[in-house]
């Protein structure tokens, strides 16, 4: 059996091949939206002539002064080059000049862009006509007040010094906050490294089951998001919902909190994916947020056998991990703030990473990776299967772990 899942968003965008044994069980578990179709030029231009319940950018920012466009970075794979040009058209359309305009990428705790990678993300036009910056999380943060669990918010001067600020962001079920996009822009997005520690700290008290991925409703992570965004005073965001080749299929334009509250309750139907009778092996694929692979492994750990089995997950990233500098490692026994040393997974699991690009630091995030069997292409997979698994096995195959989540139980 032939199944192919999507690779190499940022390169050349294709597909990987793999070949099952016909007399395998093997299951392809999309999430539901993966087929979507894609949104035409014209509907974007729609979304922006007719924002949700406000006028429209060119109103807006009639009279502004200076306009920052805060942009989510490489790891999240919206396509600003896209979506950015509808936002500058109307900016002109209200007077506003070049040199009035400047970009913030939120980056967060994540390591900076070089130019590659912001041409990949916001194209080689913008970053000729307007400053393109790396926001800088231990400097030039200004403080802006505290929420009301207690993290004192300081956010990036140059976003802070502009009277008209726009967001643009891929809403996504998150790891932690439920979900990504809105308020997630601004903290982390553009905060400071002590503000970002904070908010990560707010996980460790949490109710049981109220954050992770797709726990939206009570997550006291959404809810500081959200307050930091109307701290920064943030005018317009832009929220666009993904099909499973990472093509725009739904786009909302308007006020932070208002649209940021229906993308989400538009990205669960999206994004929810039907839970696999369980697993012998699941293969998890990187592919919306191959750098940041081990979210992948949420998804396949609930979908395999408790008694044990094997996950394959799939990393075929050429820049590699994302650096993180409040959960990353930099030294043997040491990390950011945040950093705990990584343990094999239970013994009843095995670990296939593919990974034509490793290296020995990628599985600083979630284990170590001397307990897992490497792989350079499906072929070298399919040789450790066949030998964990000589009889046979019942695959589930996600198409795109780090975005997809379990359904939930009716």
């Amino acid at each position: 059996m032939k199944l192919t899942v999507p690779q190499l968003l940022w390169y050349d965008n294709n597909e990987l091949e793999m070949d099952f044994p016909d007399a395998w069980d093997v299951q392809f578990c999309p999430p539901r939206g993966y087929d979507s179709p894609k949104l035409t030029p014209q509907q974007m231009q729609d979304a922006f002539d007719t924002p949700l319940g406000m006028p429209p950018i060119r109103e807006i920012a009639r009279g502004r002064k200076e306009v920052v466009i805060i942009v989510d970075d490489i790891t999240r794979p919206t396509p600003i080059y896209q979506l950015a040009p509808y936002v500058l058209r109307q900016l002109a359309e209200a007077g506003i000049a070049d040199e009035q305009i400047r970009f913030v990428v939120a980056s967060g705790a994540h390591g900076a862009h070089d130019n590659l990678a912001l041409r990949k993300k916001v194209g080689q036009e913008i970053l000729e006509r307007f400053p393109v910056y790396n926001h800088n999380p231990y400097e030039s943060c200004v403080a802006v007040g505290t929420t009301t669990r207690g993290t004192a918010l300081a956010v990036n001067r140059e976003v802070m010094s502009c009277d008209l600020k726009i967001a643009i962001g891929t809403v996504f079920p998150h790891p932690q906050a439920g979900f990504g996009g809105g308020g997630k822009l601004i903290l982390p997005g553009v905060s400071h490294i002590d503000s970002i520690d904070q908010f990560h700290r707010t996980i460790f008290g949490s109710p049981p089951g109220s954050v992770g991925m797709g726990n939206w409703d009570e997550n006291p992570m959404r809810f500081e998001t959200e307050e930091a965004i109307k701290l920064v005073g943030v005018d317009l965001v832009v929220n666009a919902i993904m099909n499973g080749r990472c093509e725009v299929s739904q786009l909302l334009v308007g006020p932070p909190l208002p649209v940021h509250h229906e993308a989400v309750r538009r990205a669960r139907e999206v994004y929810a994916t039907e839970p696999p009778a369980g697993a012998d092996i699941v293969v998890a694929n990187a592919y919306a947020k191959p750098s940041e692979a081990v979210i992948s492994l949420l998804i396949a750990l609930r979908s395999i056998k408790r008694e044990g089995g094997t996950v394959v997950m799939i990393m075929n990233s050429p820049e590699g991990q994302i650096i993180h500098y409040l959960l990353g490692r930099f030294g043997k026994e040491y990390g950011g703030r945040q950093y705990t040393p990584r343990v094999p997974l239970p013994p009843q699991f095995k670990l296939i990473i593919l990974n034509p690009q490793k290296d020995m630091t990628c599985t600083d995030l979630f284990t170590d990776g001397r307990a897992a069997l490497w792989a350079r292409d499906w072929a070298e997979v399919m040789g450790h299967l066949k030998t964990l698994h000589p009889d046979g096995a019942r695959v589930a195959v996600f198409p795109d772990g780090t975005v997809q989540y379990l359904a939930p139980s009716p």
